[in-house]
């Protein structure tokens, strides 16, 4: 029996060590039952189950949504949606909180799309989780999505991370809730923060180092 907590869970997969590549890994992930309100992603070669979002970051997740929506490229879709995307290279399985891909991606059988077809993600941190925001996710979303926000809900501030590399992003900005935010092409937008303002987490300072 699995016991779900607010923090993470690594689950060691069933599969033998001879049999535990990345796509095999990928579907256990897809066709593991997590239940209500938790998701599964591939990290660092485990399966990591944790909550999603908390219901106060609502607001700010549906304003994000509306703006970058609004000038998403041609033929990309704007979705809060629990899919998998996957990073072969990285090996890793992702479900970001807010996606914008390519709608393409989307016409083919399985339960999860190509990485590459993303041009945005978005992460909202928590107390918990953002150590795999800031880290992990910065790193394997920076050799390939051409735009990477990370609203920090501790720090009530917002990051644009953009221009892709194989060593990760070459440029950043940060900004403040309440300040306006450039996000970079393929959007091009002023982005308006002043409604991403929520209350700190309850638990802040008690993530483990």
């Amino acid at each position: 029996m699995t016991i779900m907590t607010e923090r993470p869970t690594a689950i060691e997969s069933p599969l033998p060590e001879a049999l535990e590549a990345f796509d095999d890994m990928l579907r256990i992930v897809e066709e593991l039952d997590t239940p209500d309100g938790y998701k599964a992603e591939l990290i660092r070669g485990k399966i990591v189950v944790s909550p999603w979002s908390k219901l106060r970051y609502l607001r700010p997740m549906r304003r994000l949504r509306s703006q970058v929506e609004a000038h998403a490229p041609e033929g990309h879709v704007t979705e809060t949606s629990p899919f998998l995307f996957s990073f072969p290279h990285s090996e890793r399985g992702f479900g970001p909180d807010l996606f914008v891909a390519d709608e393409a991606a989307f016409d083919a059988d399985g339960r999860h799309a190509d990485g590459a077809a993303l041009s945005l993600v978005a992460e909202l941190t928590s107390t918990l989780t953002k150590d795999v925001e800031w880290l992990d996710k910065l790193d394997t979303y920076g050799r390939l999505v051409p735009v990477y926000l990370v609203l920090d809900m501790q720090l009530q501030e917002v990051t644009a991370f953009w221009d892709p590399s194989p060593r990760g992003y070459r440029s950043r900005h940060s900004v403040p809730f309440g300040e306006s935010l450039h996000v970079p092409a393929p959007f091009g937008f002023e982005l308006d923060t002043s409604g991403f303002v929520s209350h700190r987490d309850d638990d802040e300072g008690t993530q483990e180092a």
